[in-house]
């Protein structure tokens, strides 16, 4: 058995439209659900018939083998599941198509997520990929501009690839953007970022953007709207190229932007403010982060903290 027909597309109607999620945040629920819809066709039940026992076998199905070959997900990736899941239910529940929701909210069948620390660029580094780019070129001066914007402002993938020109204003140095669940906030400008995109506007987006009328800030080379699969792609090329930790992308300059405010001195409540977090606690980790380098450095350089040597024997 399976889900009754159609009830996944009126469910992304609910929530794109009562509910006002974003195109991304809608997918990724949806994403979630693929795998329960299979569990439900391999155990023969409909989405009414879910119970604790249930639940639990589909949370191990999860974590052991939902991925065949591949062997199960990650915790956190359960975890998310799990909260798609329950706010699922509740749209049933809504709909009448369920007595009760079946995920509760509360500790039973919390999945326990160990924290990992964000992974960040030094200073010598980041200055180093976001040079990366050949200023030669008209796609050179545009990844140069994408780079100093998402390492001197923190904000998001999707966020900078929905910028129109209108949104950026070099003159003040802030863009305004348009963060998860659309809500709107002003990131700031570097300098090294405001002259970057100076370029790009005035050298580069011309001739990529032709004579097609587009409102979008970064363009592809057809003049269509740069997306973030391209954007993605073209930072981790970056990261190979500069030599830098091969593993980064974009949100790598998101964490490196605000592990770099706290270095420098910023406000925990500041820096959450520019990043978009609903909560201070999202926006805490980071001073763990700058909490663990102050510990190496120490370590390192201080030389009270340094384990003793042996002292040479007198002969």
């Amino acid at each position: 058995m399976s889900l009754p027909e159609g009830l996944l597309d009126r469910y992304r109607e609910y929530l794109t439209g009562a509910k006002g999620r974003s195109e991304n945040t809608v997918r990724v629920y949806l994403d979630d659900l693929r795998p329960f819809v299979e569990f439900l066709k391999r155990e023969e039940i409909s989405c009414d018939s879910l119970d604790r026992k249930y639940l639990r076998k589909y949370l191990a199905w999860l974590a052991t083998s939902a991925r065949g070959r591949e062997g199960g997900y990650a915790k956190v990736s359960v975890a998310r599941k799990l909260v798609s899941l329950r706010a699922f239910y509740r749209f049933l529940l809504q709909e009448d198509l369920v007595q009760s929701n079946p995920v509760p909210k509360g500790r039973t069948f919390r999945v326990k997520v160990e924290k990992r620390l964000p992974v960040f660029l030094g200073k010598g580094e980041a200055e180093k990929f976001v040079e990366a780019p050949d200023p030669s070129t008209g796609l050179g001066l545009r990844d140069r501009a994408i780079l100093e914007l998402l390492y001197s402002s923190g904000m998001r993938l999707a966020e900078l690839a929905g910028l129109d020109v209108s949104d950026v204003d070099t003159k003040a140095k802030e863009a305004r953007v348009w963060g998860k669940g659309s809500k709107e906030r002003v990131v700031l400008l570097g300098g090294p970022a405001v002259t970057a995109l100076e370029e790009y506007l005035s050298s580069a987006r011309p001739s990529l953007a032709g004579e097609r009328p587009t409102t979008a800030l970064f363009l592809n080379r057809y003049g269509n709207r740069l997306s973030r699969r391209s954007i993605e792609k073209a930072v981790k090329r970056y990261a190979l190229e500069s030599a830098v930790n091969p593993g980064s992308h974009t949100h790598t300059l998101r964490h490196t932007f605000a592990t770099h405010m706290l270095e420098g001195g910023a406000d925990l409540r500041v820096v959450q403010e520019l990043l978009g977090h609903s909560s201070p606690a999202t926006t805490q980790i980071y001073t763990h982060v700058t909490q663990n380098q102050a510990r190496k450095v120490y370590l390192n350089t201080h030389p009270g903290a340094r384990e003793p040597q042996e002292r040479p024997k007198e002969e």
